[in-house]
């Protein structure tokens, strides 16, 4: 956990790019029956049937400081598919970088193996020497900065019925070239010192263990007010 804290910590440098990556699956779901289009005083109706068409992919790929941000649809979520998403990352979107700091979750498929398996060795090999890749704890998906942007992706524009991966690869190719206009910054505030005081419980104790006839009598004390004195 503290090693994805330092890592938002550090200053913007445009040759070593902190990008949070994160994947998440749309329901694409169709009409059975024509919906009413909204008008004067009346809301928009569907029907309450639909049609399932299958469920397509996201890759949300997100730099913090800047609010730059690409999403990439897909139709499935296999290792090829994330080895297509980081080689995209490191030739189109981020071509003159010379080192990209990655934060994933740590799924399977989430590996520098996938490269190997999706492309000729020296190709794997050179887009792998240009990630510094830091993954977060197990339980601890919510430090992905990945997670936000998905989260406004699906408020602002996933949510409701999409029939297709082509219409859905339109709605989100017009979701991200509304944020390039004006894209919003991460204002990411939970610093190591603040993980080290609100989940305490979660670092190990440097105490020693008290005497387990003693933690008997504190016991007893606590639960009565009185102290007793060992039989032995």
């Amino acid at each position: 956990m503290e090693d994805v804290l330092d890592v938002y910590q550090r200053p913007y440098d445009p040759k070593r790019p902190v990008i949070c990556l994160d994947e998440t699956c749309k329901q694409l779901v169709g009409e059975t029956r024509q919906p009413l289009a909204v008008a004067p005083g009346c809301p928009a109706r569907f029907h309450h049937e639909y049609v399932r068409n299958g469920v397509a992919n996201l890759f949300m790929m997100l730099e913090p400081l800047t609010g730059r941000c690409h999403v990439k649809v897909s139709q499935y979520r296999t290792m090829r598919d994330w080895a297509l998403t980081v080689k995209e990352l490191v030739d189109v979107h981020y071509p003159d970088a010379e080192m990209i700091t990655l934060v994933m979750d740590n799924l399977s498929t989430h590996k520098k193996a996938a490269l190997y398996e999706t492309f000729a060795p020296q190709e794997a090999k050179r887009i792998a020497d240009k990630l510094d890749i830091h993954y977060t704890p197990k339980y601890g998906s919510w430090l992905n900065i990945a997670e936000i942007g998905l989260s406004i992706l699906f408020r602002q524009c996933l949510d409701r019925r999409i029939e297709s991966i082509q219409l859905l690869e339109q709605h989100v190719m017009a979701w991200c070239q509304q944020r390039l206009d004006n894209p919003p910054v991460i204002n990411w505030q939970f610093t190591t010192p603040d993980a080290r005081i609100k989940l305490n419980k979660l670092y190990p104790s440097l105490l020693a263990s008290p005497d387990p006839s003693m933690m008997c009598e504190l016991d007893l004390y606590e639960k009565t007010g009185k102290t007793y004195r060992s039989r032995s």
